[in-house]
């Protein structure tokens, strides 16, 4: 038997032409995901295209990171998501470009999936403003190897200084630095704390982990720069009252193995994460096209890419405007309900009905951040919540949120045996972790 053609979808057949309109997504976050759901009884096959075979749900990857949840607690396989829809398919492959004039998507394998309307939903990653190396040291919290591998360096930096006889070292050892004063930085920071001042307080012999030290560094004046002020200094006072160190206005110069330099002086860590700020996926590459500084590609109020008819864009990869006219922020909310609502005007579109895709309008349903034990906030706009109303708010939403009833079930039994007990059942050291290479001294 001959084999398939490579550069043809497996939905199309050799010497047949396509049943339907064929959409491509490229991307399956939130707003990939979202798109391709709205688009199940459409008249069109769908095919989804992610380097990953599972959609992650990235607002709790810190939880991972700091050995709250596993990852299978927060992943689910695209394929799974997918299977009842049979207009779908999902493809794992690595895209590398986009031919616009044969209307094809390229592949890193070398295969060509040909499109009638592309929607590119490829998210962000993390922008160390030039300053790349850093990221070796300073991981972000973006993948799943990203949050193992912070939660193996937090752990054994625990399990080096249970046997370190210097003070100092000792010290550094039990240091962790997040640069960013965002959502993820003030979530990550108030986890590490509790992580050591009770899921492991008990556990070591020779070290007390309530001494870890945890600093928050944030080059501008104020944490939760993007909340109202009101919130943002109620963070910082949970945020001390945790024992996290808040650094505000200091830029971070240079991160290496051993620690963090600051304005005053070099900074002795273990432990460094970084979300200081995010950038766009290379669609602007593949498109050929001019990104804003965030390296989001601009997009129409109808989140089509300017200059190219069938080609839309969504979520973090694009500056799309909002009733303001400045950019909406890089939510999940924002790219599910940009998702849903291009997914359903192009199902519209299949069915016959006249007329383009009409202007997306986002509802904001408010923005959170959880600082730790019955501390959270959220910002709704005219309306402001913070506290514990906040933090009972913040894990519901976050349940809802999940993909999988059995996921809900998981993580809501867990969230309940942790409050409960302090205690993570998550505390894995896995790979090869390199001996902490931390220095003695801290700025």
């Amino acid at each position: 038997m001959a084999d398939a053609d490579p550069g043809r979808s497996p939905l199309e057949r050799p010497g047949t032409a396509p049943a339907a309109p064929h959409v491509v997504i490229i991307g399956g976050g939130f707003g990939g995901i979202a798109c391709a759901k709205a688009l199940a009884r459409a008249p069109v096959t769908v095919t989804l295209i992610d380097r990953n075979n599972y959609h992650l749900f990235q607002p709790l990857l810190y939880q991972v990171a700091t050995a709250a949840l596993s990852p299978a607690d927060i992943a689910e396989p695209i394929r799974k998501m997918l299977r009842h829809q049979r207009n779908a398919e999902v493809l794992l492959a690595e895209v590398t470009g986009i031919d616009t004039r044969r209307k094809a998507v390229l592949t890193e394998d070398g295969a060509r999936i040909p499109y009638d309307t592309l929607v590119i939903a490829t998210g962000s990653v993390y922008n160390y403003f030039g300053n790349d190396a850093w990221a070796e040291h300073a991981p972000g919290l973006k993948t799943i190897d990203n949050a193992r591998a912070i939660r193996t360096r937090v752990l054994m930096g625990f399990e080096c200084a249970e046997r370190e006889s210097n003070a100092a070292r000792r010290q550094a050892l039990m240091t962790s630095v997040i640069i960013g004063g965002g959502p993820t930085g003030v979530e990550m920071a108030g986890s590490i704390a509790e992580l050591a001042r009770h899921a492991l307080a008990r556990d070591f012999r020779h070290i007390d982990p309530r001494e870890a030290r945890v600093v928050l560094v944030e080059a501008g004046p104020r944490i939760l720069s993007a909340f109202p002020e009101e919130l943002s200094a109620y963070a910082l006072q949970r945020l001390e009252a945790l024992g996290v160190e808040v650094r505000t206005g200091e830029a971070v110069e240079d991160v290496t193995a051993e620690g963090v330099r600051l304005p005053g002086g070099f900074l002795a860590a273990n432990a460094m994460v970084w979300g200081a700020g995010i950038r766009a996926s290379p669609a602007d590459r593949w498109l050929g096209i001019a990104p804003d500084r965030a390296g989001r590609i601009p997009v129409s109020d109808r989140l089509e890419v300017a200059g190219f008819p069938g080609i839309y864009a969504i979520g973090d990869t694009v500056a799309a405007p909002g009733a303001s006219g400045a950019p909406l922020p890089g939510l999940a909310q924002v790219a599910k309900q940009q998702g849903e609502h291009l997914g359903r005007e192009l199902a519209r579109q299949a069915r016959g009905a006249s007329g383009a895709v009409a202007p997306f309008a986002f509802r904001n349903r408010g923005n959170t951040a959880i600082i730790g034990r019955h501390a959270a906030v959220f910002d709704f706009g005219k309306r402001r919540l913070k506290g514990y109303p906040a933090w009972v708010l913040w894990a519901v939403v976050h349940v809802y949120l999940l993909v999988a009833f059995e996921q809900r079930v998981l993580v809501s039994l867990q969230w309940l045996w942790r409050y409960v007990t302090f205690q993570r059942g998550a505390r894995l050291i896995t790979g090869v972790p390199k001996e902490p290479q931390t220095a003695q001294g801290s700025a």
